[in-house]
């Protein structure tokens, strides 16, 4: 589990779509805080302070502390509206939380051991299923990313979930079948030739078949 991250934020008092672009247009970006059946609070956060945890493509699985005057809240980020022009973030939602709030969190995969993989050693590749999963957790136990161990792959080989090791307390969302993450494929040298070599054979038995009798 990462650390958490720290954001100083200024209240909002007013709510409605006026009110967010005056903070857009001041360099804020606005956003609320809400859950733990308390009543939300409306803040905004200096857009420019906030350039490093946006781009972190983990942002969605960290806990932060946001700061508003005297206050801090305890939260994970729930989402991030993007402006569908210059895709920069104009919303931010967070969700307030404490050592016993269990949430849904998608998580990022990375492969490890690619170097142990008699497969890819080989010339296979690896193709990506999922590059994220859907966990369920306790908020304070979500993973940074989720490992899955590539040694011993082979060509032809299928990742599932299975045999990934998860923390004490966390499992997946999917629980009705043991669902792939990942596969070593062929190398599209090695495809062209295998099709080439069934086509050959097709041909050659049905030449056979077509000869005549004796």
């Amino acid at each position: 589990m990462a650390e958490t991250i720290k954001i100083k934020a200024e209240a909002r008092d007013r709510a409605g779509k006026g009110a967010a672009r005056a903070a857009r247009r001041a360099g804020m970006i606005p956003g609320v805080i809400y859950g733990d059946n308390k009543p939300p609070v409306l803040f905004s956060v200096n857009a420019q302070s906030l350039l490093k945890v946006l781009r972190d493509p983990a942002m969605l699985t960290h806990l932060y502390d946001i700061e508003i005057g005297s206050e801090k809240h305890h939260v994970l980020a729930r989402d991030i509206a993007l402006d569908p022009v210059t895709d920069t973030a104009i919303h931010l939602d967070f969700l307030r939380v404490s050592d016993k709030t269990t949430v849904h969190a998608d998580v990022p995969v990375h492969f490890v051991n690619e170097e142990a993989s008699p497969g890819i050693k080989r010339g296979g590749v690896l193709n990506v299923v999922r590059h994220d999963i859907e966990l369920i957790c306790r908020a304070e136990s979500i993973p940074e990313f989720v490992s899955v161990d590539l040694t011993g792959a082979e060509i032809g080989d299928s990742l599932r979930m299975s045999a990934v090791k998860l923390p004490e307390g966390v499992r997946p969302a999917v629980q009705d079948r043991d669902f792939v993450i990942a596969t070593v494929a062929a190398p599209s040298a090695v495809r062209a030739e295998a099709a080439e070599a069934a086509a050959a054979a097709v041909t050659g038995e049905a030449a056979v078949a077509e000869e005549p009798k004796a």
